[in-house]
């Protein structure tokens, strides 16, 4: 890992109504929208989609980096995750995130062992540390 601190930019265009567009360099522009909760097409990424990638993205890159450094193999990581968003304290907002991880290891492998390790990945998942709350693990583990 480079030296702290680390600094990323994006950039968004658009109009008064419609899509925008994020962009960020050398990487391909996504086009944004409302969600259909909030009256929007309902066909492309929406901030709240994308913070629930976000997280989920950050735990599997999470998990990757403390798995090696335990020299624990995995097979596979499937994940789904729900985001609530809800008034609190006058504002709309997320209240709760809960993400489904299912990891896959080899037979004979230690489950509890991959257990703690997918927590710790949570906890040292720096989207979710930076939320204003924490995001509840139910992770599953199977053998391949």
């Amino acid at each position: 890992m480079k030296p702290l601190p680390h600094r990323y930019e994006a950039r968004l265009a658009g109009g008064p109504e419609g899509y925008a567009t994020v962009s960020a360099a050398g990487l391909p522009d996504l086009p944004t929208a409302p969600p259909v909760d909030f009256d929007g097409p309902g066909d492309a990424w929406s901030p709240e989609h994308l913070l629930m990638a976000a997280v989920e993205a950050c735990f599997m890159m999470t998990l990757r980096a403390v798995m090696r450094a335990s020299k624990f193999a995995f097979i596979s990581l499937e994940m789904s995750g729900e985001g609530t968003v809800d008034r609190k304290d006058s504002a709309t907002r997320f209240t709760a995130i809960v993400l489904r991880p299912r990891l896959t290891i080899a037979a004979g492998a230690d489950r509890e062992k991959a257990l703690k390790l997918m927590e710790k990945s949570e906890k040292a998942c720096l989207i979710s540390a930076s939320l204003a709350f924490s995001a509840r693990l139910e992770p599953e583990v199977v053998f391949g």
